[in-house]
């Protein structure tokens, strides 16, 4: 499938998922999240796997791993939460509003959508840009090993 046609549907699936009603102070419809988007709304969005490692490190943020149970348990990734876009929007309170929520995937398609989700619930939300894969790639060897202890320590 072409990019656009893949990024056209998704947005489409973004609009049918998200209501356009104001449930709190701190939600904003997805209309009004498009109508003031910007080149820095473009910007922050986004999360590349060496922002989000160190932000895990410094306890800015927490990564959420959006995929099926069933990839989550067929390719485990033992840190972050789980919580599977379908699942989302009944499991909100289990996400800290304090810290930068960075939704993540193989790639990055359910990614954005959790992003789209989470900002207009008022969450400081991003994905990762990357997706787990890329993550993976930078967390090796002696990475991985420095990680693993970082999330050790409280």
């Amino acid at each position: 499938m072409k990019t656009w046609t893949r990024y056209t549907l998704m947005l489409l699936g973004a609009t049918l998922l998200f209501t356009t009603t104001t449930l709190a102070a701190e939600t904003i419809s997805l209309e009004d999240y498009l109508l003031n988007y910007t080149y820095e709304s473009r910007k922050d969005m986004k999360a590349t796997s060496r922002q989000v490692i160190d932000w895990v490190e410094d306890g800015k943020a927490v990564l959420v791993d959006i995929r099926f149970k069933e990839e989550q348990q067929t390719w485990g990734v033992n840190f972050g939460l789980k919580i599977p876009l379908s699942e989302l929007p009944k499991r909100l309170a289990e996400l800290p509003k304090d810290k930068i929520i960075v939704a993540a995937c193989p790639h990055k398609d359910r990614a954005i959508i959790a992003m789209v989700y989470l900002r207009t619930q008022g969450y400081k939300a991003r994905y990762l840009t990357d997706g787990l894969i890329g993550l993976m790639e930078n967390l090796r060897g002696e990475d991985a090993l420095y990680f693993q202890e970082l999330l050790k320590t409280p």
